[in-house]
């Protein structure tokens, strides 16, 4: 377990939060209104922590007030401290039991497969609380205060340890007026219809093509920077777009999406669970963690039961 610094060196709330305040707002008359107290209160809290800092954190110039680079430096980490520490308190007081699992989610998969099956999991696990947070990138557990994420991508993830959820296959959709608009066959074809880009996979549709052995120039189109937005234009009919099959099942389903091309699935990379090392105990993220293998692995043997009649 990681020490606290010696009492002299933690400033109290209240020093902290005048100090926040007059530096968002830039006034300290401001901050005195925000925080419900009168300016020379203010002002001697802020007087108090740079005596017990022994660093200027502002300077004054008549009037007005101005961050020091110190304070400037200073004032990012204290209002990161009380996000976490305001965060905290509205978790606890949402779930007094403390069977809390803050989840960082990718907006595609969290969208189509995750919170669908979500209460399948609160019946199983009854008083549990899951928050969810789209999160498109890795980010430090050590400075934020979610308990896991689902990750995409590589195995890597700095800091953190990965357990292995399921692979990723996509497929070329696009809606059955377009594909009977452009009488859409084989993989060639696609090179005559409108193509839909991710711009964190800009080099989808050239794999795709190279995988299915098509030479092409230059390949242009709509960009778009989620699936959930992309997956709609394809549905709207406005081009062809590599999609998850397991995330648009019910659209397949329901006839709005339909395979381009068929069997050109290309394997694109594995779905993660992702957390600290000193969360691997924390009793909602194990039995989480549990329950997320076991629904994938139903998924699984559906796939394959369907496959095989």
């Amino acid at each position: 377990m990681t020490m606290l610094p010696p009492r002299r060196f933690l400033p109290s709330f209240s020093l902290l939060s005048a100090f926040e305040a007059a530096a968002r707002t830039g006034s300290v008359t401001a901050a005195a209104e925000e925080l419900g107290l009168t300016q020379s209160a203010v002002s001697r809290q802020i007087s108090a922590l740079e005596r017990q800092l022994g660093v200027a954190l502002f300077l004054r110039e008549r009037q007005t007030i101005r961050l020091t680079i110190a304070g400037d430096t200073y004032v990012r980490e204290v209002r990161e401290a009380l996000r976490r520490i305001s965060n905290a308190s509205l978790n606890l007081r949402a779930n007094p039991s403390g069977g809390t699992l803050n989840l960082a989610i990718l907006p595609f998969f969290g969208t189509r497969w995750l919170t669908p099956r979500m209460p399948r999991f609160l019946k199983e696990y009854p008083g549990m609380v899951v928050n969810l947070i789209t999160r498109l990138e890795p980010f430090d557990f050590r400075f934020d205060t979610l308990d896991a994420a689902i990750h995409f991508g590589a195995p890597r993830w700095p800091g953190a340890v990965l357990t292995a959820l399921m692979d990723e296959t996509v497929i070329a959709a696009c809606s059955p007026d377009l594909f009977a608009r452009h009488c859409l066959k084989a993989p060639e074809d696609l090179l005559k219809a409108p193509l839909l880009h991710l711009n964190t996979r800009p080099d989808a549709w050239e794999m795709w093509f190279g995988q299915q052995g098509v030479s092409f120039d230059a390949l242009h189109g709509m960009l778009f920077d989620q699936f959930i937005t992309m997956a709609e234009a394809a549905t709207a009919g406005l081009g062809v777009a590599l999609l998850p099959r397991v995330l648009i099942a019910r659209e397949l389903e329901l006839g709005r999406l339909v395979e381009a091309v068929p069997d050109t699935d290309m394997r694109t990379g594995d779905y993660h669970l992702a957390y600290p090392p000193d969360r691997a105990s924390y009793p909602p993220l194990m039995a989480f963690r549990t329950w997320l293998l076991t629904e994938i692995g139903k998924d699984r043997l559906a796939r394959s039961g369907s496959i095989g009649q």
